[in-house]
């Protein structure tokens, strides 16, 4: 016998929520409830998958283009943008699907495709995040060992290995049967109660052993950070540069999002495999929809981390939103500080209302002649670390201006 609650969710008469209801076929699952409810989760699907897609493709991009970003760290940070993408090209659009059709009528094979790779996605993620970790806590914390374990080679093998754990911890689902779809959040996902047992190891194995493993590492790298601001280890202060702590700024906030997201639906999954009885009728069906759209949406938040917090993820961010702007728009290869940009602008603005102009700017020399603007930026400007720079820039009119060449020169 069933009843219905207020948002028409089908329940046993024990009062159990969080009992997968999936005995039928899943296109035969439906629910009814409020018009409000399915187009608020639909826009938050829909939200997260573009930028997901977007700014994951952008942070692959930027690492392709930008050699200050092909590092050994940022091999990880592709892989799990990655693992981010794989669930918003398959798993999500079904998702939002049977949101739309207020029911998965896709059939069984689907269903255990977009079930396995939202596992992959999740699994890759909280694994790369640590690898994260462990290749920043050795890089700050260990450095002269750091080149030699994370060579080009080792990185990349690290990174497969990663990928090979997450499908081997993947693969026994199949086994349990606990790929199923939940009507609750339109999904093809674990189900919690197919087994207690595997519910205790996968939320340990797969979220509180790897999140320890990671505040752990971070915690290290807080104190060092301390010791050498208190100077109690000042032979760390050449290591500790602020490049260096706000990348790993960047990750931790990564990480702490990662964890915030995926909490509530990981601790509601292990309370109830615990005492399936007692703990599942407390949980309210709202806090159980929430916890799993909360950690859908954490797959599109690194990229906008990635963008506010890392100088030159956002330097490259902005490169590739431009419109062609002529020569302009080239100039953020070289200059990452935004008093160059600033200035450069005004230079060629300068430079079209009168070739003969003169004009000396926050550390920027503009250097007309009848054809070209000529910039030279000192030696000694933070916006060019490695030396003097001249670059020459022909133009026909202005705004759009025609192709330029630029050489770097030794240092003045």
């Amino acid at each position: 016998m069933l009843r219905t609650e207020k948002w028409g969710f089908k329940m046993n008469t024990n009062g159990s929520i969080l009992t997968n209801v999936s005995s039928l076929p899943p296109h035969e699952l439906s629910l009814s409830r409020p018009a409000w409810l399915s187009s608020t989760l639909g826009s938050v699907l829909i939200f997260t998958i573009v930028v997901d897609i977007l700014g994951n493709l952008l942070v692959i991009f930027s690492v392709y283009r930008n050699k200050k970003l092909r590092n050994a760290g940022n091999i990880f940070v592709v892989s799990l943008a990655v693992a981010d993408l794989v669930v918003a090209v398959y798993p999500y659009p079904l998702v939002l699907m049977s949101i739309f059709n207020n029911g998965w009528n896709m059939g069984f094979l689907h269903c255990q495709i977009s079930g396995f790779l939202m596992g992959l996605s999740v699994i890759g993620s909280i694994f790369n995040i640590t690898g994260i970790a462990l290749n920043r806590y050795c890089y700050i914390c260990h450095s002269l060992k750091y080149d030699k374990l994370y060579s080009d080679k080792n990185s990349v093998c690290y990174v497969i290995l990663i990928w090979i754990l997450t499908v081997v911890a993947i693969v026994p689902n199949f086994f349990v049967g606990s790929l199923q779809y939940d009507q609750r959040v339109y999904s093809c996902t674990f189900a919690q109660s197919a087994s207690s047992a595997y519910t205790i190891a996968v939320v340990f194995f797969h979220f509180i052993l790897p999140i320890l493993v990671v505040t752990y590492c971070y915690l290290r790298i807080w104190i060092l950070v301390i010791q050498v601001r208190r100077r109690v280890k000042p032979e760390f202060r050449t290591k500790l540069t602020p490049h260096t702590v706000r990348n790993f700024v960047t990750m931790f906030v990564v990480f702490v999002l990662f964890a915030i997201c995926w909490a509530p639906l990981n601790f509601i999954g292990l309370a109830v495999a615990v005492n399936p009885e007692r703990v599942a009728p407390l949980i309210p069906e709202w806090l159980f929809v929430f916890s799993y759209f909360m950690a859908y949406f954490n797959s599109c938040l690194n990229a906008i981390v990635y963008g506010l917090l890392n100088q030159n993820f956002r330097q490259e961010h902005i490169k590739s939103s431009l419109v062609e702007y002529g020569a302009i728009g080239r100039y953020y290869n070289y200059y990452a500080h935004s008093s160059i940009r600033r200035a450069l602008v005004r230079a060629v603005k300068a430079a079209e209302s009168d070739a003969q102009s003169d004009e000396t700017f926050k550390g920027a020399t503009l250097l007309p002649s009848p054809d070209k603007v000529v910039f030279f930026i000192p030696k000694s400007h933070r916006g060019y670390q490695k030396g003097g720079c001249l670059a020459p820039i022909r133009f026909s009119s202005l705004p759009s201006l025609a192709e330029g060449d630029e050489r770097k020169l030794p240092s003045f």
